[in-house]
């Protein structure tokens, strides 16, 4: 069975206003699609394997990514200390999912329809699962402050070490709901079986 896997992209920049978390940011989704052909379900499991994107070892059947940016601004105070006073995030998710194209039968058809829409779904709750560690990573930063900073540079560093163990929850958790999916009788497992052996 083939496996989903997220790659993890992460960037960061400085700049922006106010002391506040800005709750009205939304993520950029985008969806990009590669073909697969068959007229049968095991056809279109055979075509994904031969056409799915090739991630780390092998062929993936789907899998979701993130791009990370960010704006924030870091004052000095009258102290002498830095805060960082916003952090606005600009998050791009990207779902690289197979798309069936050509005449197939009806029951097919059907099949298709139920194991796109699975995998979607699956995908999706990674997106998810990103979208909540951009939400931590903004709550942490923001109002963050170290004295004796007049350059910002121990604050900077104080948000870096912050930024690994978020990151490495967010993949933790991804992880953990890959093995529960795709186990014996998980989701994705299930919706494999479905296609391949459906319309038999």
């Amino acid at each position: 069975m083939l496996r989903f896997f997220r790659p993890f992209i992460f960037a960061a920049c400085a700049l922006a206003p106010t002391l506040a978390i800005a709750s009205d940011w939304k993520p950029q989704e985008r969806v990009e699609h590669y073909r697969v052909s068959g007229g049968s379900g095991i056809e279109l499991y055979r075509s994904i394997g031969a056409n799915g994107p090739r991630v780390g070892p092998g062929n993936v059947i789907a899998y979701t990514d993130f791009k990370l940016l960010w704006s924030r601004d870091y004052r000095p105070q009258p102290d002498g200390s830095c805060r960082l006073v916003s952090a606005r995030p600009s998050l791009t998710i990207t779902y690289r999912l197979p798309k069936a194209s050509g005449n197939m039968p009806a029951a097919t058809k059907r099949l298709w329809e139920r194991f796109i829409s699975g995998v979607t779904a699956h995908e999706k709750v990674h997106g998810d699962i990103i979208v909540d560690m951009v939400k931590e990573i903004e709550k942490v930063s923001v109002g963050l402050s170290a004295p004796n900073d007049p350059d910002c540079k121990k604050v900077r560093a104080a948000l870096q070490s912050q930024l690994g163990p978020i990151s490495e929850r967010q993949r933790a958790r991804s992880r953990d709901f890959d093995r529960v999916e795709m186990s014996d009788g998980g989701n994705v497992h299930r919706l494999v079986l479905e296609l391949v052996n459906g319309d038999r």
